[in-house]
């Protein structure tokens, strides 16, 4: 499943901001993904993804990106030497659905979990939505 399904994120934030004030919650963006071998097996790990990988990827294997409207989170599925994959990230749609979450809720701002890996897309919303600060 996605990383950050926003509903989830919502629910964490409909709470959190009952016990802390507002503007003292920074909101955890992840920048990555997780590509999982299918069939899934309980215990089993996946591998990170950079988003910039995650969409190389599904060029690469030609694979038809899907939206999940629930989580608001992109995924696809791929085919190597026999074993099937799922690959959930996050493009640009889903980002800004997920910043739009600070204002939603009057948040401090945002923080990144992985700040190593460049998707230009991402700085692009949020330079368009905030004032960034560094």
């Amino acid at each position: 499943m996605s990383v950050q399904p926003i509903e989830e994120v919502r629910k964490v934030l409909e709470y959190a901001v009952t016990e802390i004030p507002s503007q003292k919650i920074l909101l955890g963006m992840p920048n990555y993904g997780y590509d999982w071998t299918l069939p899934y097996t309980r215990g089993t790990a996946a591998s990170g993804i950079g988003f910039t990988a995650a969409l190389d990827t599904a060029l690469r294997y030609n694979s038809e990106i899907l939206y999940d409207e629930k989580s608001q989170t992109p995924y696809f599925y791929y085919t190597e030497n026999g074993v099937r994959h799922v690959v959930w990230f996050d493009d640009a749609k889903s980002i800004d659905a997920k910043l739009r979450l600070i204002d939603e809720f009057d948040l401090a701002g945002a923080s990144y979990w992985t700040i190593n890996r460049c998707f230009i897309p991402n700085w692009e919303i949020a330079q368009n939505l905030f004032e960034i600060i560094r």
